[in-house]
Formats: C-alpha cells, sequence, structure tokens
C-alpha cells in the first residue's frame, strides 16, 4: 500500500487489531442470521510525510451509508463543547448576519442549530441520509453529499462561499485527504478560516488509545502530518489549541495560502516541537505500542472471566465505534458481557457488529442491576457515571478498560 498523501510505499505496521466488521454496522435482528463482513484492521506509518493510516480494505460508501448510526447530538457534553465552539468563533472573527458558516460532517445539526441561533446564515455537508434527514428537522440546509473540490467548485459556482468553516471529527474519515483539504481552499472566502477539530495522536499514543481505531477512521493525526499536507493543497496553518475532546484533541486553524492575512501563532511551533521531542516523526516512536494494546486486552478479558466465574453480571454503557474494536479485539460475547445500554434510537434493539452484544436502552440496567457496567466511550466517563450513579445503591461498580483497567 502508498501512502494517501505523498505515494510513499508503506513498510511500517504501527499496529494490528486482527480483523473486525465496520464499527458502525449496526446489526438488526433479521442480520443475525446473515454473515457480516469482516475487514482486517492494521495501521501503518509513512516514513516520509508521517500520515498515520489505515490499511485499504472497506470503501467510504460501505461505511458510511443511509443507516449510519452515528448521531453526534446525543452527547450533553458534545452539545456544550459545540455551543462554546461557536460563540467563540463568532468573536473571534466577528460573524454577523451577513456571513455564512458551512460545517463539513454537519452529522444530525449539533453544530449548526448555535450558528443558526446567532442569525448567522449557514449550510451543512452531510453525506449520510439518517443524520442529514435529523439535520433538516432543525430547519439546517443540507447537501447530501461527500465533500471534495469537485463539490466546492460547484458550491462556489452557484455562488456559496464560506467565511468560517468546520470540520470536526472529520479529517480522519475521508480517504481521499487530498481532495478533501483542496475543497477547504476552495469553498472559504478569500479571508475565510476553517477549522478543524480531529483526536491528537500523541494522545493515542501516550495513552493507549487503540480503540480509536477503526475502519472508518483512514487517519490518524499529527499537527506533523497535518501541517505538510495543509501546505501543500492549499491551506496554511496559523493556529492550534489543545482541547480535551475525545479523550485529547486538536482544534487546528487554518486560511487560504494564496490570500489568508491571519498571522501565525506560536502555538502552532510550539505543537510541532513537542510532537517531535515525542519521536511522531521517527520510527522509534511508533514501537512498542502492539504490546500495549494487548495487555489492556488481556486485562480486560482476565477481569471478565473471573467475574462470570463469580456470577458477576457485566453489562455495558456505549454502543461507540471505540467500543466496537475493543470488544472485538479482545474476542468479548455476549456470555461475558450481557448487553450494552445507548440513549440513540437508531441503535436500540440492534446489535453489536461482531461480538453481536445485544444494544438496549437504560431501563435494563435499572431492571437487571448488573454488578459492573463497562464504560466503553472512555471519553464521555464523568458525564456516564453522574448519569448511572444510581447503580452505587445496590453496590455497583463501574468499569474503564482503556488506557488500563480500573474500577470505580
Amino acid at each position: 500500500m502508498k501512502c494517501r498523501h505523498c505515494n510513499t510505499e508503506l513498510t511500517l505496521t504501527f499496529i494490528d487489531l486482527g480483523s473486525a466488521p465496520p464499527s458502525n454496522a449496526y446489526l438488526t435482528a433479521e442480520k443475525l442470521y446473515e454473515p457480516e463482513k469482516w475487514y482486517p484492521l492494521r495501521v501503518l506509518v509513512c516514513e516520509n510525510c508521517w500520515l498515520v493510516q489505515t490499511e485499504d480494505f472497506a470503501r467510504a460508501d460501505e461505511l458510511f451509508d443511509a443507516d449510519y448510526a452515528y448521531f453526534s447530538g446525543f452527547s450533553r457534553s458534545w452539545l456544550d463543547h459545540s455551543k462554546r465552539y461557536v460563540k467563540a468563533m463568532v468573536e473571534r472573527f466577528g460573524l454577523q448576519q451577513e456571513s455564512h458558516v458551512m460545517e463539513i460532517a454537519a452529522n444530525d445539526g449539533y453544530l449548526l442549530q448555535y450558528v443558526k441561533e446567532h442569525g448567522i446564515p449557514c449550510t451543512g455537508i452531510e453525506p449520510t441520509a439518517s443524520t442529514a434527514a435529523a439535520a433538516r428537522k432543525k430547519g439546517i440546509d443540507i447537501v447530501e453529499e461527500f465533500f471534495g473540490e469537485g463539490l466546492a467548485t460547484d458550491l462556489v459556482g452557484d455562488g456559496i462561499q464560506a467565511d468560517l468553516t468546520a470540520a470536526n471529527n472529520v479529517l480522519a474519515h475521508v480517504p481521499d485527504i487530498n481532495d478533501f483539504v483542496t475543497g477547504f481552499s476552495v469553498i472559504l472566502k478569500p479571508q475565510g478560516v476553517a477549522t478543524f477539530e480531529f483526536p491528537h495522536l500523541l494522545n493515542l499514543l501516550e495513552k493507549v488509545q487503540f480503540d480509536t481505531i477503526y475502519h472508518e477512521h483512514f487517519s490518524y493525526l499529527s499537527l506533523s502530518a497535518v501541517h505538510r499536507i495543509f501546505e501543500a493543497n492549499g491551506l496554511t496553518v496559523f493556529d492550534v489549541e489543545e482541547i480535551p475532546t475525545h479523550g485529547g484533541s486538536l482544534r487546528v486553524f487554518a486560511q487560504r495560502t494564496d490570500t489568508g492575512t491571519q498571522s501565525v501563532s506560536e502555538n502552532v511551533q510550539t505543537i510541532l516541537e513537542k510532537e517531535r521531542a515525542v519521536g511522531l516523526i521517527k520510527r522509534s516512536g511508533y514501537e512498542g505500542f502492539q504490546q500495549k494494546a494487548e495487555k489492556i486486552k488481556d486485562d480486560l478479558n482476565d477481569f471478565l472471566i473471573d467475574a462470570k466465574r463469580q456470577g458477576k453480571t457485566v453489562a455495558a454503557y456505549g454502543a461507540a465505534a471505540k467500543g466496537n474494536t475493543l470488544m472485538n479485539f479482545a474476542g468479548v460475547r455476549p456470555d461475558l458481557i450481557q448487553f450494552v445500554v445507548d440513549r440513540n434510537p437508531a441503535k436500540k434493539d440492534k446489535f453489536m457488529p461482531g461480538s453481536r452484544i445485544p444494544i438496549v436502552d437504560e431501563e435494563m440496567i435499572k431492571d437487571h442491576k448488573p454488578d459492573f457496567v463497562v464504560i466503553l466511550p472512555w471519553n464521555l466517563r464523568d458525564e456516564v457515571m453522574e448519569q448511572l450513579g444510581y447503580i452505587r445503591e445496590w453496590g455497583g461498580v463501574f468499569v474503564a478498560a482503556v488506557p488500563k483497567l480500573c474500577l470505580s
């Protein structure tokens, strides 16, 4: 395989998680009687541009189909984060009613609803039918297509350009990262600003967040790689912030290289130096990660098997993609975790891909009173523990597996 950005032959393996079905390919009861598509899940590192990337097996249209079940608007903390983002961008860049905001991967309108509250015109780009329909119900204009240079050119031809584009947790999801980034250099007005949020590769490495690896994530991003990719495709990074979402993310600010007027912040060089210091641009920085992930897997299995032998019941919370990676890498099945609770109605009464653990609503926890609840979306751990705090009434204990097994 060759690098998705610079076309260099890839030889350095970061981690091999065996094989798994796509993490958002949730199963209906009828689908339980059919075979699932499993794909190898291996991640490689480009030693030229240092883009970390999943090996090619599944196409984007297979991963992000009409039944795609990830809806952003079911996490209170994520909604709060999005509302703060909109307020900060309006103030920093002086957005007004004459401005235009676009979000790429607008999902269910979780963010643009706050742009509308400010009275600022906005457009969402969202290729998955299920989430696009939810956004339209909020009165948001949605273009139901994948974003790239071609779509951006068509929109500009229709007189649509953006003062601000938001792209939260989507840069990692695109197979043709060059075409995607070029689209921003086209869609932005001359002095427009593009922001991108994505989990920081540095945290994935240091906190062993291997469960954020799944087929829908084509790339695992450092600022070093992003800086280079942007420069090659008409964008200049002028600022970056470290933010706490998704276990530690970066918010990158970019402008058109040909017309942008924003001065470059010292933050950019600070983060680049930080990445260099921990080894993100040399081979040794990626060695030994496989063994760390396998220890987490083994510790989780030991805990679940011991709980089963003691006659304890174990449930899980959050039918998230990262949970599916963990369940399938560890080989967990319904005999070890009886059910998974999720607030998203699109997932209710379905089954986790691969592990086939049933997904139910929260009443099942109250009815069955499990001894342990494994929090799969560890980035929402505090929110979940507050929401399910009542399990302590019967002696229930919360469990997290990443970055290490922890009971609380």
